[in-house]
């Protein structure tokens, strides 16, 4: 079960993610999980990095989307780079 909520988790974080970046970055729905699930990962990591969270803790929804919302930045430039 955990993997499967893991899996909805990034979906609902990586949709918010793309929903509050203007513009249309043309993912698919494998990527918004991924950069969902990676969004909420990297979150844990950085918080774990400051003294946020400790380990085995969530990372937090706000700051995984946070982080998403970067990755979706990120993401969007690196693909409209590639497809020009």
């Amino acid at each position: 079960m955990g993997i499967i909520w893991t899996i909805v988790l990034g979906f609902v974080i990586g949709l918010i993610a793309k929903l509050v970046v203007p513009g249309k970055e043309n993912m698919g729905f494998i990527m918004t999980i991924l950069l969902g699930i990676a969004g909420s990962f990297l979150a844990g990591i950085i918080g774990q990095f400051i003294g946020w969270y400790k380990a085995g803790q969530g990372a937090g929804f706000i700051a995984s989307v946070i982080v998403a919302i970067i990755l979706v930045v990120i993401y969007g430039k690196i693909k409209g780079k590639t497809s020009s």
